[in-house]
């Protein structure tokens, strides 16, 4: 059995978990996320805590009984809690201004950079440097961060750009003559 799925996932106090024949619903203060079932694990609900076994003892069915395991813990972090991702900009004028559930970015182009945001995913920027991006979706709120990201990645030589929070941009030497 995966070592991933040996460990219960436990359901906190103001979340419900809902299990049908196709589908996993966590419903908490966070909103609501849905998973399909997958048809080589097994899902059981008792007392505050569900656990997954593989359906057979294929090596697929392992896998996805762990992989099944933290989709789902995901889910129940994301509506207690939630997820955030911090990126910071780099570089001389860049700017980011959070309009709603639009953001605007000012990052050394001939035109402003506008990013919609998706239904459940926030975005907030304390500082004009700093943008932080918000949600009960872990893949939704980590692909919205990669996206503005993408649209001005850092630089290897000045480190200029938009980067995470916490990466650490190796900056190379310029050519010699």
């Amino acid at each position: 059995m995966s070592r991933v799925a040996k460990t219960a996932v436990v359901v906190p106090s103001g979340v419900t978990v809902s299990i049908n024949d196709d589908k996993i619903a966590v419903k908490g203060s966070g909103g609501e996320l849905v998973v399909s079932q997958n048809a080589l694990v097994q899902v059981k609900q008792d007392a505050g805590q569900l656990s997954f076994t593989p359906a057979d003892e294929s090596r697929e069915a392992n896998a996805m009984s762990g992989t099944m395991r933290q989709l789902v813990n995901n889910m129940v972090v994301g509506v207690s809690k939630g997820f955030e991702k911090k990126l910071t900009l780099v570089g001389v004028g860049f700017r980011a201004q959070a309009q709603g559930d639009k953001l605007n970015l000012a990052v050394g182009f001939s035109h402003p950079v506008n990013i919609q945001m998706p239904q459940g995913v926030s975005v907030a920027t304390p500082a004009p440097t700093e943008i932080i991006v918000k949600g009960a979706d872990r893949q939704a709120v980590g692909q919205i961060a990669a996206n503005i990201r993408a649209v001005r990645p850092p630089e290897p030589y000045k480190g200029k750009g938009i980067r995470y929070a916490d990466e650490r941009i190796v900056l190379k030497e310029t050519k010699k003559k």
